[in-house]
């Protein structure tokens, strides 16, 4: 029985007994008090202890509820932590890709105007080696012509002879 019940029959009882008007009593029937304490006492010790097994469900929930709230907290804070990570990780990684690519760009530009002072070089090389070659080859046609007039001149009965260019070889 629980504890409000038995209040509620206490009043009933003391509701319903008998009252002397002068002296603004009322009487009780000892015996029914009594067995209501009785009841009372039995009822106080189940209701405390259902009382106590709430706070202690109540302890528990409130820990098991702190627990989650901390490893719900850990897991946010390794979660942020791992993706502060990967933002460092990918601003590091940006960071060395503009290297790589400013020291390619740089290494490109070197190659492309060494390439352009040796063809430079090599076109003027290339040039004189043809001056040169072109020069040799008229002082051949020149001495190659001077023969053939010389033969000509010769045939035809002319005395003159032209000296030939190409006798003093460079």
């Amino acid at each position: 029985m629980d504890i409000i019940n038995i209040v509620d029959r206490l009043e009933a009882l003391i509701a319903t007994s008998l009252k002397v008007p002068v002296a603004q009593r009322t009487l009780l029937d000892a015996k029914k008090v009594q067995e209501l304490m009785d009841q009372l006492r039995l009822a106080v010790p189940s209701d405390v202890r259902a009382a106590e097994e709430i706070l202690v469900k109540k302890d528990d929930i409130l820990n098991l509820a702190e627990a989650e709230r901390r490893r719900t907290k850990s897991k946010a804070e390794d979660e942020f932590r791992t993706r502060l990570n990967q933002a460092e990780v990918m601003k590091e990684a940006e960071r060395k890709a503009r290297e790589i690519l400013d020291e390619a760009e740089r290494k490109s530009s070197r190659m492309l105007a060494q390439a352009e002072t040796e063809l430079r070089t090599r076109t003027a090389e290339v040039d004189a080696y043809a001056a040169k070659a072109l020069r040799n080859l008229e002082r051949q046609l020149t001495s190659n012509l001077t023969s053939i007039r010389n033969g000509l001149a010769l045939l035809s009965g002319v005395e003159t002879f032209e000296v030939v260019a190409g006798n003093n070889k460079k």
